[in-house]
């Protein structure tokens, strides 16, 4: 599904190439798309700005993926987060790998999105991603008066520019004062993202010397998952871009490794509330992040290496039109 339309929204650019006045750039969706021109300084962190140039606002349903995302709002009206619990207003938020059944919507949006790799969120948000109080979580309740002040600073802010800058600064001064996840953990997320999530746990603990059991609770403490969560989830990324790309969900079961069609069934409708057919039909244009995922401070270069790519071709609501905003559908 890689078509002109679909290269111009991976990277922020319309097919005139149009800039926005700020020096975002915007594409024929009607998003305005910025991205750091400097990359940034925190290994395992993808970061771009967003505004809603149209004004058609956001409805996005959310899905399970590879990383944990923050997005901060910058404008006057609040993010609308549907979940388990109900509706919440919120002007800045974290969502977990498997944020559930949710669903996200917004007017007039402008706003900052992060996708943090497992040992990225472990450092930056203050707490493993597991020990996030529900799904879907409020930045003031993460950063505190932080989080306020940080919105604050870049609202202020001229330009994409300058707010994307600032937001690398106050990235890099949360990593400095920061736990590290263990190597260990770090190299086993790694190894199931190189290997697509077809992995063994006693595969992944046997070059440290540890035991099945101490992976299991190491990396469960670290990255909010276990080991054989993170490998379906993984798998499952996989599985649903080759969907979205319009395989059948036979095609899609062998290449990734499912042992027929009905185990792929079961996958998606655990980690996507849905059928194969149903998540393919909520496929949008890929995300304007164009790095790849999930590679863990240690053992990733910036933007990263992986090929197994987290945020490509994201999935949406059916009533979502075709565009590259930010949530993207299964991410926020």
């Amino acid at each position: 599904m890689r078509s002109e339309r679909s290269k111009a929204a991976s990277t922020g650019r319309g097919e005139d190439g149009g800039r926005g006045q700020d020096g975002g750039r915007r594409d024929d969706s009607g998003w305005e798309v910025a991205r750091p021109g400097n990359g940034v300084s925190v290994a395992g962190v993808r970061m771009a700005g967003f505004r809603d140039r149209d004004g058609a606002g956001l409805d996005k349903r959310v899905y399970a993926q590879p990383c944990v995302v923050v997005v901060i709002g910058l404008g006057e009206d609040p993010f609308l987060v549907e979940d388990g619990a109900g509706p919440h207003a919120l002007t800045g938020f974290a969502a977990t790998f498997s944020p559930g059944p949710a669903r996200v919507r917004g007017r007039h949006v402008e706003c900052v999105e992060m996708r943090l790799s497992p040992s990225a969120a472990y450092s930056l948000l203050g707490v493993s991603p597991g020990e996030l109080a529900a799904p879907v979580v409020s930045l003031e309740e993460l950063w505190g008066r932080s989080a306020q002040r940080l919105r604050g600073q870049l609202s202020e802010s001229a330009s994409w520019q300058q707010r994307l800058a600032l937001m690398d600064e106050f990235l890099v001064a949360r990593a400095a004062r920061a736990p590290s996840m263990a190597p260990e953990v770090a190299a086993a997320w790694d190894h199931i993202v190189a290997r697509r999530g077809r992995v063994r746990v006693d595969e992944l603990a046997a070059p440290y010397g540890w035991s099945r059991k101490q992976l299991w609770s190491r990396f469960s403490a670290q990255v909010g998952l276990t080991p054989k969560r993170a490998a379906m989830l993984v798998r499952f990324d996989h599985a649903a871009r080759a969907l979205c790309a319009g395989a059948s969900a036979v095609d899609a079961a062998t290449a990734c490794g499912y042992v027929d069609q009905p185990h792929l069934h079961r996958d998606v409708r655990a980690f996507a509330g849905c059928t194969p057919g149903a998540l393919a039909a909520h496929a949008t244009t890929p995300d304007p992040h164009a790095e790849p995922p999930g590679r863990s401070p240690a053992h990733a270069d910036l933007p990263g290496r992986s090929s197994a790519r987290a945020d490509a071709l994201p999935r949406t609501s059916p009533r979502t039109p075709r565009s590259s905003s930010p949530t993207k559908g299964r991410s926020l």
